[in-house]
């Protein structure tokens, strides 16, 4: 515990000393010429649909290499696939770092897979930069000091009050049923909810169902949730399978409850049209993200995006938004590489990395913006409610502020 507050201490004393000098300076997987980033996604598995993401940073980083790279150096992406598996994630993590020698890992996907080796990473000082994860667990620079997330909207505590808030608002005497995902960050969602719900959980909460990320079907505990006639249905997965899938059966059996997605399942492509758009329809969930329009008006910003998909991913379906996130991810690393100027140590990327300002990022809800302190590693903490009208996601509500 000491050595990591003194750890802390001194990646706040980095970020308020004087700009970084002019003399290069580098760490492992840094020269001249090239920074090696090590990467893990689910190429196969059960979470194969998010792919995509890390074909999208492969993708971005081309664009940015071809444009002379970032300070003249070449992004060299080592990506390696886990199958969302953290056996698998911890031994490619090793693999990286110790065989690659790879400056540090970059966007690793989902809770359980980045928590696998987020012991190993912090003892060595690797840098775990912007892990795909909204868990709150991420923000404890005190204890993991080399682990930093970019969740795709608040982190699950904030998004399950926030959720919670917006459904009281509108009836204040709502009974809720959660199904949640069995591990860290399903129970976190759930906690967040009973959190968010305070003394009246015990009666408001009609019930919480559980499920395993390799069931190959939720369809029984959605049944039970709907034998209680809740008025809320709180769906929490990573998943795109399970949350179609709940999706669809509460719609087969008729039960009509106001239902909030997980943030990371708010996919027209993986979630919506598998579980049939008129099944989906009314459905909310927090973002941070703008909701994907495959013909915008006055957005510079999804035009480009669009433009670049159709350019360097021809062949993948622009209504999976999990692609979105990963340009949006690609060009926050990009954001903070140019930051951390020629002093490029794993010291220095990672006291970057927790002294962002107001960071716009083209693809970020208006009023939202990257920022982070050494106490503070939560890049985002607002989102907006979007809701699926049957074709497309759309803002539903003002900025909604996190906590």
């Amino acid at each position: 515990m000491k050595a990591a507050l003194a750890l802390a201490a001194a990646l706040a004393a980095a970020c308020l000393s004087a700009p970084v000098s002019a003399q290069k300076s580098y760490g492992p997987g840094v020269s001249d010429t090239e920074i090696k980033i090590g990467n893990t996604m689910p190429y196969s598995g059960p979470a194969s649909p998010l792919s995509i993401t890390g074909r999208v940073i492969s993708a971005y980083f081309d664009e940015i290499n071809e444009k002379g790279g970032v300070g003249g150096r070449k992004l060299n992406l080592i990506s390696l696939d886990d199958a969302f598996s953290p056996p698998k994630t911890m031994e490619a993590a090793r693999r990286l770092v110790e065989g690659d020698g790879v400056a540090f890992i970059f966007a690793t996907m989902g809770t359980a897979p980045s928590s696998a080796i987020a012991k190993y990473l912090n003892s060595n000082k690797v840098p775990q930069i912007f892990l795909i994860s909204s868990a709150s667990k991420w923000n404890d620079p005190a204890n993991m000091p080399w682990s930093i997330a970019l969740p795709w909207a608040p982190n699950y505590t904030s998004e399950a009050a926030i959720d919670v808030a917006y459904a009281r608002a509108r009836n204040p005497n709502a009974r809720f049923a959660v199904l949640y995902q069995n591990d860290d960050a399903g129970k976190e969602y759930l906690r967040g909810v009973k959190e968010a719900l305070g003394a009246d959980a015990d009666k408001a909460i009609a019930m919480a169902s559980s499920f395993e990320v390799a069931d190959p079907t939720v369809d029984s505990q959605v049944l039970t949730l709907a034998n209680t006639k809740a008025d809320v249905f709180m769906i929490y997965s990573v998943t795109p399978r399970a949350c179609a899938q709940a999706i669809r059966k509460a719609h087969e059996v008729g039960w009509q409850p106001t239902r909030f997605l997980a943030s990371g399942c708010a996919n027209k492509a993986t979630v919506m049209a598998p579980a049939g758009l008129e099944a989906g329809k009314g459905v909310l969930s927090l973002g941070a993200l703008k909701p994907f329009v495959e013909a915008p008006k006055d957005d510079p910003a999804m035009t480009a995006y669009i433009d670049f998909m159709k350019k360097r991913l021809p062949n993948a379906d622009i209504n999976n938004v999990a692609g979105l996130y990963g340009y949006t991810v690609a060009e926050a690393l990009v954001a903070l590489l140019k930051q951390c100027k020629d002093n490029l140590t794993r010291e220095n990327i990672m006291a970057q990395a927790a002294n962002l300002k107001n960071v716009p990022l083209s693809l970020l809800m208006p009023g939202i913006t990257l920022n982070t302190t050494p106490q503070d590693f939560r890049p985002i903490k607002d989102g907006y409610m979007l809701q699926f009208d049957g074709n497309d996601w759309v803002i539903a509500s003002e900025l909604l502020k996190g906590t």
